[in-house]
């Protein structure tokens, strides 16, 4: 049996870079500076505008939430394609691309007087540039030039994420406060720019269309067997077609779905939730930084037990730390700083093994060969859960007057995520083609 595949052309710029250093990690650099710039663009900046432009504008919370649920169909929609380029070409041009939408959007924000502006603006435009830079084009990238670090590298390359809470929340915190929430958007597009920019010359697709190999592996190592996990990963890989027949591809993208919600609620959520039961602004942002540093720190060390042990069932772990977490949160709101600071640590380091843990559950499961394809026909399942619960969550304290029931909720959703995660068994190759017609393309 032959499956045709649509051929994958070689990156048209030559790799340079320092001698002796494997340029796969100059990648790594780039995927940090990424994710920064995008999850902090999205999410870890928006809290920080939220009572100031409901107040200034008289819009609801929901109202101003919903630009971030569009913002999820926008990116289900445009990574269904951003996958497939990637697998082909590579992210160089999507990243230059998207930083000057994403630049855009972000002056455009500082403009915005209507609200189905601000929908048009913060939850089409900017989440579109944003996709075109985001982790779906940076960690694909990186999964094809690691194998046998590939949790590692994902988990150091994911500290870019935290490491927006670390920064970015309190420091459009202070601008908000300092200038305006108006000239604050102006600044942050001007920022993004001058990150990302630098960073997409550093991107490539393959390594072996510059006569590398993944991991850095030399002629001798390969000779030694020590490519043999590449090997077999390519060799194994499923097609997208073939991916979206297998129970183990729908079992893991709910899972992840469910077991993300938090990350959208808390982000938009925290700094309303906190203010409301009476803690100040600087502290409610600052929790955003409690859980970004223990979710920066830990990520390593997730890749470090992931390249050891089965990323299936540590995501487990994840899943638990987070549903306990967000219970934590909510009886700290009544009881103290003292338990809110622990929940939201503890919330921290579940989320900081997200990323990694989801991207090597996807690539180990399907392969790399198409894994931007299988990756993307994954996002209009999982973003749709995502991009109900932060409006959801809002709808809620509109109607109820607190976020308790949502955040409750949240945590029930993330204990789902458990068994399905634990019923999801690797697909091969084999098994699918002894069942499945083979598909025509890719």
């Amino acid at each position: 049996m032959t499956t045709s595949t649509v051929p994958l052309p070689p990156d048209p710029v030559p790799v340079r870079g320092v001698r002796r250093v494997y340029f796969g990690y100059w990648i790594l650099c780039a995927a940090f500076v990424a994710q920064f710039v995008s999850t902090g663009m999205q999410n870890y900046v928006f809290g920080a505008f939220f009572t100031p432009m409901t107040d200034d504008l008289g819009w609801s919370r929901s109202e101003m939430t919903f630009s971030r649920t569009l913002g999820q169909f926008v990116f289900a929609f445009a990574g269904f394609y951003i996958g497939t380029y990637v697998d082909r070409y590579g992210g160089r041009w999507l990243m230059r691309v998207g930083v000057l939408i994403l630049a855009m959007a972000l002056v455009l924000c500082s403009f915005v007087q209507e609200l189905w502006q601000w929908w048009l603006v913060n939850g089409l435009i900017l989440t579109a540039g944003s996709a075109l830079i985001g982790n779906l084009v940076v960690n694909v990238t990186l999964a094809k030039w690691f194998v046998l670090r590939r949790g590692r590298v994902v988990g150091f390359a994911a500290m870019g994420v935290s490491f927006a809470g670390v920064l970015l929340t309190p420091l459009a915190t202070v601008l908000v406060d300092a200038f305006g929430w108006r000239e604050a958007w102006r600044l942050l597009a001007v920022a993004a720019v001058l990150l990302i920019l630098p960073a997409s010359f550093l991107m490539r697709r393959a390594p072996e269309d510059h006569g590398l190999q993944p991991d850095g592996l030399n002629a001798a190592q390969m000779a030694a067997g020590q490519g043999q996990a590449a090997a077999d990963d390519f060799a194994s890989s499923l097609t997208r077609r073939q991916a979206l027949r297998t129970r183990s591809f729908y079992l893991v993208v709910f899972a992840f779905g469910l077991g993300g919600l938090s990350i959208g609620v808390m982000l938009i959520q925290t700094i309303p939730f906190l203010t409301d039961a009476g803690f100040s602004r600087t502290f409610a942002s600052l929790m955003i930084t409690v859980t970004s540093v223990p979710s920066l720190i830990s990520k390593p060390v997730w890749g470090y037990f992931i390249d050891r042990a089965d990323a299936q069932r540590l995501s487990v772990v994840g899943f638990v730390l987070t549903a306990a977490a967000l219970a934590l949160i909510v009886v700290g709101a009544r009881s103290g700083a003292a338990v809110v600071f622990a929940g939201y640590a503890l919330l921290g380091l579940g989320w900081g093994g997200f990323i990694p843990l989801q991207e090597v559950v996807w690539a180990s499961y399907f392969g790399r060969r198409h894994l931007g394809a299988v990756r993307s026909a994954g996002l209009p399942f999982s973003l749709l859960l995502g991009a109900s619960a932060p409006v959801l969550a809002s709808l809620y304290f509109d109607h109820v007057g607190n976020y308790d029931g949502a955040f409750l909720a949240t945590a029930g959703a993330a204990l789902l995520a458990v068994v399905l995660i634990l019923s999801a068994r690797r697909p091969t190759r084999v098994n699918v083609d002894d069942s499945l017609p083979s598909p025509s393309r890719a």
